[in-house]
């Protein structure tokens, strides 16, 4: 007889596989109700991949349901979004409502988001691979606070990614695994669904044997989870172990098409296949062909026994690990392993079948627990309510506020006037930042791909250290080889070098922008990289954004002004990134002076409630400063422009531009001004911020949003008015036209843009802005042409 622990074993995996099949149903009607019941107004198909939920179902309700505790942070597959909506709702954090308008506006979203979901999100998932970097990063992220004691070591949780198997031909994956090993990254789990089907087939075979060994050499713990109890127990039986190695080495595309077509074709083809083994044919003959599909589709990532076991046994370090868990797309429902079940629907017909056989009565569709009795009932609501995840804890914090330096105090970093450039000046504010010994600055991370003696944030580092879990020690100060860089790599260093991947460095500074609501500890993270190369990470940039993450992004150097690097570094479309990119303010100052006064407005904006992360757009050239006679530029620099020669009323032309092309813009001007002394010099630091403010003022007006409060002229709107309804701008930047052409169209002015359109090539400065237009003379014949 059994004792009696493994009685309640047993007891409670029976009511585990209850809990499992009416997250399975939950999950399956949400989709079908989108897309059969709820009223359609425009025809389009809603979607939601019941075959990708039906794989994922006993993994999440293993983790949900026992494994998780609430300081663990998951990343959820993105096609799994019905699963965890369902579960939320068992738990009490997601209602019916949005279940019912499940992709909907207001309702639960197609894929997990942090900042649209009203259920307990960690890590928007979405665009494939970038939630699994996420949770590595994120680990890196609690290791950095637990370094200084914000996170306590009873609290340090697991980050953990649930991935499709398909999901690892993403590239950004495999260079987020070689920065954790750099970091030595632990406390991570990934966990593959590993159906052996993707969007478009089945992918190919034995895949995972080149997963495990990538992995290990990471140095990460690989565990498969291929077989189930069921399969264990019958593989140990006469004739079970042909049976193992049939399995084992069928093709993906036969399997699959044999797991659809069921019990007949399973008996059928091992019948052809293993008919010189006796005991095997035995073996099988002794199952229904009901019963022998089970026994062939119940893979380890099915069987809550296997997955369980396996978590317990990683819950006992900290190690990093990868699992690879054998599944069934689409299991138990009638589209299981069929090559194009992704985005399969079942019919009303199949649904209906479906119902009936879990049991759920009819019309009680919305009811989890429908059909089963008073006590079933009462057990399942009891193991739910002792699920660890389900405790009454937060898990989504507030950080409170923390006094970041004002523009006086980063403005005296660049005093002096004389020539700076822009890049100098972030350099020089930083270290003025290493010096101080406030809260802020302990609290400010930086990162960089590789680049950060180039730009600028070498003697922040020097000051302040290179973060590792363990201490090295730098051997060129111990052997006396003098280095302008002193990198000391401590626990306490409050720099995070990375590898030359950008994608990296976006989803670096996801996590470290996160770490307020996370881990209810705010940092402040800057990361530094080459202008030219933020459209390698855009999308893990945009995903970022999306999240709602905070961060200071300093690009540099920029444009064609970094000249003698050729067409390769030289970047054009940098701003209208920047304008096109939601959750980011993006500026382009020209002067030292702007720089730092933006550098605070930027510290700001991380932890307004309703701010936003800060792109600076920065140059290496050395440019004159302005003599300021007051401050009316300060606010300006904020707001997005300023003029830097105010015109007469009723000008006829002015003059615009951005960054480093000051000195043409001004060289220009001076030369105009011996014709038109009433013409306007008119300085634009965000032609982002401008244009958003310029388009919610418009919105206002049109859709009569904030009646109670009607908003003023915009910004552009009120420097432009000086000039004359027919006058002309002559724009000037150092990337695409396009970031300062639509000026033209707050008043109906014409406009001259002046700007990249094509690729660079190396030169000098006068040679380069001669070829490419971008020089005082240009600025001067756009004015002729104008003024014709």
């Amino acid at each position: 007889m059994p004792d009696g622990s493994m009685t309640a074993k047993r007891q409670e995996i029976a009511l585990l596989r209850r809990i499992e099949e009416r997250i399975l149903w939950l999950a399956s009607w949400t989709i079908h109700n989108a897309n059969h019941l709820r009223e359609s107004r425009d025809g389009l198909k809603v979607g939601g991949h019941q075959a990708s939920c039906a794989s994922m179902t006993t993994l999440m309700t293993a983790l949900y349901m026992k494994a998780l505790r609430p300081q663990d942070r998951v990343a959820v597959k993105p096609h799994a979004s019905p699963v965890f909506h369902a579960i939320q709702h068992l738990f009490g954090r997601q209602s019916l409502d949005n279940l019912k308008r499940f992709r909907s506006l207001g309702g639960a979203q197609s894929y997990p988001s942090r900042t649209k979901d009203v259920d307990d999100v960690d890590f928007s998932t979405g665009s494939v691979g970038l939630g699994v970097a996420m949770t590595a990063f994120a680990s890196l992220a609690q290791d950095y606070l637990a370094a200084r004691g914000a996170v306590k070591p009873e609290a340090m949780g697991r980050m953990i990614s649930l991935l499709g198997d398909a999901e690892l031909d993403e590239g950004n994956i495999y260079e987020a695994l070689i920065e954790a090993c750099k970091h030595d990254v632990r406390n991570t789990w990934w966990i593959v669904d590993y159906n052996r089907q993707s969007l478009d087939a089945t992918t190919q075979d034995r895949m995972f044997t080149r997963y495990g060994e990538i992995f290990e050499a990471a140095g990460w713990t690989v565990e498969t989870l291929k077989w189930s109890r069921r399969q264990r127990d019958a593989f140990s039986r006469p004739g079970g172990e042909a049976l193992r190695t049939w399995i084992e080495t069928a093709p993906n595309d036969l399997y699959s098409a044999l797991t659809y077509q069921g019990g007949a074709a399973w008996r059928e083809r091992l019948n052809a296949d293993l008919a010189d083994h006796a005991d095997t044919l035995a073996l099988i003959a002794s199952y229904k062909d009901i019963d022998l599909a089970e026994l062939m589709t119940e893979l380890g990532g099915h069987c809550l026994e296997t997955l369980l076991e396996a978590f317990e046994r990683a819950s006992h370090d900290d190690a990093p690990r990868f699992f690879i868990a054998y599944t069934v797309k689409g299991l138990r429902l009638p589209f299981q392993g069929h090559k194009d079940n992704h985005s399969g629907l079942m019919t009303p017909t199949q649904i209906a079948e479906l119902r009936q056989r879990l049991g759920v009565v009819e019309g009680e569709e919305w009811d989890p627990l429908s059909g089963l009795s008073s006590a079933e009932r009462t057990a399942l609501k009891g193991l739910i309510a002792r699920a660890p995840f389900a405790a009454d804890v937060q898990r989504q914090h507030v950080a409170p506020a923390i006094p970041t330096p004002s523009a006086d105090e980063l403005l005296e970093a660049v005093a002096g006037g004389g020539e700076q450039s822009t890049q100098a000046a972030f350099g020089k504010v930083m270290f003025e930042i290493s010096r101080r010994s406030d809260e802020f600055s302990g609290r400010v991370v930086t990162t960089s791909p590789d680049v950060t003696v180039s730009t600028n944030l070498g003697g922040f580092v020097n000051r302040r250290g290179v973060f590792h879990r363990r201490a090295h020690e730098d051997v060129f100060k111990r052997r006396r080889i003098p280095s302008a860089q002193v990198w000391s790599m401590v626990e306490t260093g409050q720099h995070i070098e990375l590898g030359i991947a950008e994608n990296n460095l976006f989803i670096v500074l996801a996590a470290l922008g996160l770490t307020a609501p996370l881990f209810g500890e705010r940092l402040f993270p800057v990361g530094t990289l080459y202008d030219p190369f933020i459209a390698r990470g855009l999308d893990a940039l945009n995903y970022a954004c999306y999240q709602d993450a905070r961060f200071l992004l300093v690009a540099t150097p920029s444009g064609l002004t970094l000249a003698p690097e050729g067409g390769a570094h030289q970047s054009i479309n940098g701003p209208v990134i920047g304008m096109a990119q939601p959750g980011l303010d993006t500026y382009e100052p020209a002067y030292a002076d702007e720089t730092a006064v933006l550098m605070a407005r930027a510290f700001e904006r991380i932890q307004d409630p309703d701010g936003a992360s800060t792109y600076l757009r920065l140059s290496t050239r050395v440019i004159a400063q302005p003599e300021r006679a007051d401050d009316a530029w300060r606010q300006g620099t904020i707001d997005g422009a300023y003029w830097l020669r105010p015109p007469a009323p009723g000008a006829r032309l002015a003059l615009v531009f951005s960054g480093a092309l000051a000195p043409e813009a001004l060289a220009a001007f001076e030369a105009l001004s011996e014709d038109m002394p009433e013409a306007g010099l008119l300085a634009v630091t965000s032609a982002d911020v401008l244009h958003r403010d310029w388009t919610r003022g418009g919105r206002a007006r049109w859709t009569g949003e904030g009646a109670q409060n009607p908003p003023g002229a915009s910004t552009i709107e009120t420097l432009l008015s000086t000039l004359d309804r027919d006058a002309g701008l002559v724009t000037l930047t150092d990337g695409s036209p396009l970031a300062l052409s639509w000026l033209g169209s707050v008043r109906g002015q014409r406009v001259r843009a002046l700007g990249l359109e094509t690729f660079g090539q190396s030169g000098d400065l006068p040679d380069l802005y001669a070829r490419y237009r971008l020089d005082a003379d240009a600025v001067l014949d756009a004015c002729a042409d104008l003024l014709a």
